[in-house]
């Protein structure tokens, strides 16, 4: 169990439900409309596991790709699962739309966060005549476009009620690395911000970017975006080392101040969650701890977790009606 407890759980929030990613695994929990709680587990893939995603810088950029495919297949099933009673929303999105999908949504990201501030300040450049001034100028309209999108979304209450799950997911892990059981009231102790959130690498990926492209200059406007889009992976690379250092140094005085931004930006990224959503949070992490010792979840008594008081896996889905079943563990896969 220590070994197990040196391994640092992170997720996110999907449609009605919370992510965690493990070990070796990621375990899905997502509520459905009949008020049971849908879990699912399945083993990561190699390539999110192997020794390449031990080296430094390199790992910052797989952990990126990951995050994309990941967070696109469960929110795609999150969505089947939060509409329906039945079956175990597991319509299987082709490799190619995933890929596709994937293409789609870095090269929108790339085009917001990164061309259309370089496109912006090309416009203001006949009138600024430092090169410095021009590179911090496109770098802090980067970050008012990141925040200004934040809140935009924010104001939506669907994107609010995936928030509460965020913060959900973020009261959960603070609650197994604190060594409390995951019951409501435990976690009802934490707040919602947590310095490895995925918001907070966002942040630190436009900091950074505003540091490495203060040094480049002027160039012509095709080198400029050319550069843009070629140091993307060494800038995640370098703001995914920032976070991982200052999420496991808390303690120390460096550490704290690193993450200071990201759990400011939190403040419009998550919302307190109510005890359904702990609920689903509490069920995500267990199943996803429970998947990496290679052990089924302990079964959930009526009245625990859960209206009408049942947890159901993936493979119960499809043939247990709402309210006849237990909680238990899907096989990997």
């Amino acid at each position: 169990m220590d070994e197990q407890r040196r391994f640092t759980y992170g997720g996110q929030a999907v449609i009605e439900g919370v992510m965690i990613r493990g070990r070796t695994h990621f375990a899905l929990a997502v509520r459905r409309p009949d008020g049971s709680i849908h879990r699912h587990q399945e083993r990561l893939g190699s390539w999110a596991t192997g020794r390449l995603r031990r080296v430094p810088l390199l790992r910052g950029v797989l952990v990126l790709a990951e995050s994309l495919t990941l967070g696109i297949k469960t929110l795609q099933r999150s969505a089947n699962l939060a509409a329906s009673n039945e079956g175990d929303g597991q319509d299987e999105i082709p490799k190619w739309a995933m890929a596709g999908t994937l293409a789609f949504s870095l090269i929108l990201g790339i085009s917001i966060f990164f061309l259309l501030p370089v496109l912006a300040v090309r416009l203001a450049d006949p009138f600024i005549a430092s090169d410095l001034v021009s590179n911090i100028l496109e770098g802090v309209l980067r970050l008012a476009i990141l925040v200004g999108y934040i809140w935009a979304i924010g104001r939506s209450r669907d994107i609010q009620r995936v928030f509460a799950y965020h913060g959900a997911e973020h009261m959960a892990v603070h609650t197994y690395e604190a060594g409390l059981p995951l019951e409501v009231a435990n976690v009802r102790k934490f707040g919602t911000p947590h310095p490895r959130c995925g918001t907070a690498f966002l942040l630190t990926v436009m900091l950074v970017s505003i540091i490495v492209f203060a040094f480049l200059q002027r160039p012509p406007l095709e080198w400029r975006i050319i550069s843009r889009i070629a140091l993307v992976p060494v800038i995640a690379g370098i703001s995914y080392e920032i976070i991982r250092f200052s999420g496991t140094h808390q303690s120390a005085w460096l550490g704290r101040q690193l993450a200071k931004p990201g759990l400011l930006l939190q403040r419009l990224t998550t919302r307190q969650p109510d005890d359904r959503q702990i609920e689903v949070a509490i069920t995500a992490m267990e199943t996803a701890i429970a998947a990496d010792q290679e052990r089924e979840v302990a079964p959930v008594e009526p009245g625990q977790r859960g209206d009408p008081d049942v947890v159901r896996t993936s493979e119960e889905a499809g043939s247990v009606a709402p309210g006849e079943g237990e909680a238990g563990a899907t096989t990997p896969g």
